[in-house]
Parts: structure tokens; sequence; C-alpha cells
């Protein structure tokens, strides 16, 4: 059901001002706001250049231009980094970062950070989207990048170093540059977990407004607060919480690489208070030994992002724990404030300030009211500006109204808290049915003798996809396939059991702690279909790159397929 006709992203709660229910629910539109105080974004004015990034900025050009940098050029030679240039910055993290961030935004240069372990195709894949003209890497990282008009600089160098120690030394005079909140600020690029990685374009407008919606209680505002980041800074999660950090004043602590022990000596060193953190983390805090050997007594709140966790994990976690959602597209949609809304598990909190949202049927595209699932649509100023290079995906998930289709199946309760219930992509077809992996995760992490789990679909002749679980035992665990689908049995409906269990190391993850199904599917269809010589093999080899299309594909083939051997069925695309 359409919606008043308001312009796109400039909604707020005053927009629908009648039939509004305590948890923001509007029965007139179908459409939820956020119960929380409306959070009003600075006005769009100019943002002066700090005296670091004056050293990068455009001033006249000498007379002969000089040549382009090499990558260990030093950075007060680079005269022609104008604004909308965009910067490929591949680094771990560092203090450099957020100061070369900062610069970069100042000066109206498009920042985009990307993973340090990325492979060479996707890096090639994210320059070919982004189009940088200049690079920041480390001498460690730099090997992995082209040649690029403006060089490649190494913030690890002597010269860039000295850029950040002795700025009064230098002649940081430069034009004014006039940024905008309309003008492009990042290319954040999405997690890759069900199809190939795409460039999301952020305008300064598109960060700054979930920053400041970024609200906390009385209780939790300390201005001793000691903050631990061990989320990746090129992800959304790391990135939004490192500016925000920023924002308010906050004692930042920042490591290189996540090393689980480690980290409990960091926080018993620096007195860590507050922590964002990952799903994967909370599972390594809740069931390893070594916390016992650190003082981890300062430690008052965990903010869980990046991947759903389940209400049985957090409970067994004694502490308060509020978690979140965002997306990369998004920004950050939902959060808990206060220990009240912490317990409201599983739910990833209220809608922030500013944010829109509806609830979705998939088969009838009509909006629906509390309580039931469907997909989540979200309108804000936060939400992205588009895919960059890519204006196909950019109209399949944003529609001329500003909606942004999530492809998550949710719900809101009546008062306005949001539960993620899986994504639409990843549910499992059983037979008429669909089964979402994460509840099925969620009962094999509650066994003892599970360290970690996930649950992917498998092709079947007859019911088209059956839930196969991957499971990492406990040392010294030596459940069985059969006791695993026993337990799940006894939890869940006949269509939801699980058919099929297979052991492995570690569950594949993304930095940001998303499982990563596909390599899971690719990993199983591999390991059972490879010289098999029945025919029921070969039918389910050759379907195996069409259930790929059927499962991450937005736009799976709507024609029957036929497959050679003895079996006769065809299969139908859901």
């Amino acid at each position: 059901m359409a919606t008043k006709s308001v312009p796109a992203r400039e909604t707020t709660m005053a927009t629908h001002a009648i039939n509004i229910t305590k948890g923001g629910y509007c029965s007139e539109s179908r459409t939820f706001h956020s119960p929380r105080p409306p959070a009003t974004p600075p006005p769009p004015t100019s943002l002066s250049p700090s005296p670091i990034s004056s050293s990068l900025s455009s001033t006249p050009p000498p007379s002969p231009p000089p040549p382009p940098p090499t990558s260990t050029s030093p950075p007060q030679s680079l005269y022609n980094l104008n604004k909308n240039d965009v910067s490929f910055i591949l680094c771990p993290p560092s203090l450099h970062v957020p100061i070369l961030y900062f610069s970069l935004l100042y000066l109206g240069v498009t920042i985009s950070p990307a993973n340090p372990l990325s492979s060479n195709s996707e890096l090639t894949h994210q320059i070919q989207l982004s189009k940088p003209k200049i690079a920041f890497a480390t001498s460690q990282t730099a090997h992995k990048l082209p040649s690029f008009p403006l060089g490649t600089i190494l913030i690890d160098s002597p010269e860039f170093i000295s850029l950040l120690t002795q700025i009064s030394k230098r002649d940081t005079s430069t034009y004014p540059v006039e940024v905008s909140q309309s003008d492009m600020a990042a290319i954040l690029y999405s997690s890759g977990t069900t199809g190939r990685v795409k460039g999301v374009s952020l305008t300064h407008r598109n960060v700054i407004a979930p920053i400041a919606g970024f609200q906390e209680s009385p209780a939790e505002r300390d201005p001793h607060a000691v903050t631990l980041l061990t989320m990746p800074l090129f992800h959304v999660f790391g990135f939004f919480m490192l500016i925000n950090a920023f924002r308010c004043g906050k004692t930042l602590v920042l490591m290189e690489r996540f090393d689980f022990e480690q980290m409990l000596k960091v926080v018993e060193r620096y007195r860590v208070s507050d922590v964002p953190a990952s799903p994967t983390m909370i599972l390594f805090l809740l069931k390893s030994d070594l916390t016992n050997k650190y003082d981890l007594s300062s430690l008052r709140r965990f903010l869980c992002g990046g991947a759903p966790l389940s209400k049985e994990v957090a409970e067994k976690f004694k502490r308060k724990f509020p978690q979140g959602y965002g997306l990369t597209e998004a920004g950050a949609v939902s959060r808990m404030i206060g220990p009240e809304e912490s317990n409201q598990h599983p739910s990833v909190g209220r809608l922030n300030p500013n944010m829109e949202a509806k609830i979705v049927d998939p088969l009838t595209g009509e909006a629906i009211g509390p309580g039931k699932r469907g997909e989540l649509w979200l309108r804000g100023p936060s939400i992205m500006k588009g895919y960059v290079g890519d204006e196909k995906e950019t109209a399949e998930c944003l529609d001329s109204e500003g909606w942004l289709k999530t492809g998550d199946l949710s719900f809101f309760d009546s008062d306005g808290f949001l539960y993620i219930v899986d994504r639409l992509k990843e549910l499992i077809k059983y037979k008429a049915y669909q089964v979402p992996p994460f509840e099925l995760e969620q009962l094999l992490l509650s066994n003892p003798e599970v360290a970690d789990a996930a649950v992917i679909p498998y092709p079947d002749e007859e019911a088209g996809q059956i839930p196969m679980a991957y499971v990492v035992r406990k040392p010294g665990s030596k459940i069985t396939e059969a006791e695993i689908m026993d337990s799940i049995a006894k939890q869940v409906a006949p269509y939801k059991k699980i058919r099929r269990v297979a052991f492995i190391s570690a569950i594949p993850k993304s930095p940001a702690g998303k499982i990563l199904r596909r390599d899971l599917v690719n990993h199983a269809l591999s390991a059972s279909y490879g010289s098999e010589a029945r025919p029921e093999r070969r039918f389910l080899a050759e379907a195996a790159d069409l259930l790929l299309n059927i499962i991450y594909c937005p736009n799976p083939p709507q024609v029957p397929m036929r497959f050679s051997g003895h079996v006769k069925q065809q299969i139908h695309p859901p």
C-alpha cells in the first residue's frame, strides 16, 4: 500500500501525525516510525579543512606540473588531489587511519576503504567500481594494488608520519573547499555473503544522519568510557562506531588484527568499558576458559552487530548486552537503549530517529502490520545514494519513493521492537515450506557439545531443498550426526528437521561475523558430487549451479531446466 506523497528520504514523525500507536505504527500508511525523539542533522554548511588535510588538498598547480607520485612519494607533493576524487584505502587498523579518513572527508574526497585480506580478483572488482584517483596503503598491502593516476601513499612511511608530526613546519594554505551534505563521502563494500560485492555510495548526509541519531540513555553516558574497536574499520559497523566515538569524545583503543587473548589483555590493560562486538566474539567470550585469566571487571557494555545473536547466547552472557541492526546501504537502523530495552531478546531494538519502515508481504507486495512477517523496507536520511556503477541493481532495491528493500525477513511487535528472522534469499525451500537457517543454528548452538554451526540448503530430488547442518564439535566431543538430527527433531516442526550433517573445523565467516553460506553450499556440492556414478548424483551435480542461482540470483531463470540421467523430474525456481 502506498504511503502519503512526501519527498523521498525526508519523512519524519510529523508526516503522519495521526493514528500512530505507542510502538510507532501508523495504520493509515501502514508505516512504522521511530518512537524516539527526532534527531536534527546540522545545516548543510561547508567544512573547514584541518591542517593535516590541507597538506593533501588542491593548491595552485605548479608550472610545469610535477609527474604523478610513486608509491613512496611524500604526501605533500599531492597538489592535484581534488574534491570528488575517490581514494582507495587498503590499510589494517591503526591510529593513522582515522586521521586519514577525516582529512579526506574534510577535503570532499570520497574514501573507499577495503579489506586488506581481499584477493587480487576482489580488489580488481572493487577498483573497477570505485574508479579511484589515489590509494593509501601500507608497506604490507601496497603490492596488491595497481598503479593509480596520483599514485599510492604508504601511511607507514617516514614521509607520511612526518606529515602528522610536523604540521607547523609546513605551508598549509589552501583554497577553500566547499563540501555539502549531498556530496559523496564514502564508497563502502557490501559483505558479498550472498553474491558479488557491491559498492555502496554514501553521501555526507547519509553518514551524518545515523550519527546524529545515535542516542544514549543517561545511565550510558560516561565521560571516562573507553571503547575497544575490534571491528574492521572498512566495515560499515566499524566505520560508524569509529566516527561516533570521535563525535562523543570517547577514548578509543584500536587493534591492528583480532586475536582473542590479545583482546583480553587489552581490556585488562586499558580498563576497557565498551566493546562493539560480533556474535563470533561473543561465542568466544562465552565458551573460552581464557576469560578466567584476566581482569575483565571494567567491561560494562557490549553492542552486538554485524550478524544476529540468539536469545540463548545473550542470556548466557551475564552482562548488559544490547543488539543493533544496520546495513551498509542504510547505516544504523535500530538499536536498544538502556537495560530495559536490552532485555527484549531477540529483538534488535527500536528504529533510530528519522527512520521509517514497512513490512511488505513478499507474495502480494502489500504493507502489513505488527506481528506479521515480511520483507523489511526502510526510508530515511541515511539511506544510500545507490550502488556505484550498477544502475540496474540500484533500481531493484530502491523504489521511486526512496524505500530501500533490505531482503531481510522481519516483523515489528506492538511496542515497536524490530525482529530479524533471516535473509529472504537464505530461506530453505523445503517442499511448500520456508525454513529459516538462523532458527536451526541457534538450536544447534544451545547444544553443549557444539562450538559453532551453520545451516544451508542442500538439493533434494523430492523436496527441492533440505536443511543441512555444518557443525564444529567442541574439543573432546564425539557427538554424531544422528544425535544432532534427533536432538533438533525433538524441538521443531517436521518440515524444519535437519536432514543432513557434516562436521567441519571452522565455519567460514565475514570480518563482521556473517556466515558465508555460499562458500558452504559450494563445499557441500563439490564434496558430494565429484565422481559419483549414480544417476541421482549426476542429477544433483548438474543442478548445483542452478541451485546457487535460485538461492542468490535476484532474477532466477523462469523456465524449467532439464537434466540428463535417469531422473525425469524438472526443477522450477521457487
